[in-house]
């Protein structure tokens, strides 16, 4: 699987990492103040890297649901095509040891070949139409190979916006291509980026479930 740090596409390491942290506080403390602002120009073009890069053809036809990451009893709203990169850090980690431990995703979303939102660290998905969410993960599921990153089910903890995400309980990550980190982890602080794609498929629970809670 090809990989490339981001060293390589000439961006200011430092001023992304500043960029990023700032974004994930933001995600995590003021959520609802994120929508207005997600076309940042730093992940704007950081993403146009990654695309000019490479791109992940979505898969002829939707893999299996595995009943682990199933949403039971939950209507889709809308699936997704994903294409962008999984960032990792060089770290230490508990057993005193460098390796690779992932920071975010930074993705476009994309809907019959036209761009509709982003998805980045929280993580977070934002729509052009104004809604967003933020999730948590729940439940995963091996990917196809030992290059995909796992499937996912995130339950949804944050929402924003009346737009096409505002009514949405789970999420899905499903038919994911690349995005793990193989490569050596020898330098403290390294960064990388591993090209990845996957569908998002957003549920909503039922009006009656709804009314229940």
């Amino acid at each position: 699987m090809e990989l490339h740090t981001i060293r390589r596409f000439g961006v200011d390491i430092y001023r992304y990492r500043k960029e990023a942290l700032a974004l994930r506080a933001q995600t995590r403390t003021e959520f609802f103040r994120i929508a207005g602002r997600v076309f940042r120009p730093v992940i704007l073009a950081v993403i146009a890297a990654y695309l000019s890069m490479r791109v992940i053809a979505p898969s002829a036809a939707a893999a299996e649901v595995p009943e682990t990451i199933a949403a039971r009893g939950e209507t889709l709203v809308a699936t997704m095509h994903a294409t962008g990169a999984q960032i990792y850090e060089c770290k230490t980690n508990s057993d005193g040891e460098l390796a690779w431990q992932f920071r975010e995703p930074i993705a476009t979303l994309v809907i019959d070949g036209k761009t509709v939102g982003h998805h980045f660290a929280g993580p977070v998905w934002v729509m052009a139409d104004g809604s967003a969410v933020s999730a948590k993960v729940s439940a995963q599921a091996p990917g196809a190979t030992t290059n995909d990153i796992p499937l996912l089910r995130l339950d949804v903890a944050a929402r924003h916006g009346s737009g096409l995400l505002s009514g949405v309980t789970t999420i899905q990550r499903l038919n994911t291509h690349g995005g793990r980190a193989d490569a050596a982890c020898d330098a403290p602080g390294k960064f990388l980026s591993v090209p990845y794609s996957a569908d998002y498929a957003f549920y909503k629970k039922a009006a009656s479930d709804t009314r229940s809670h």
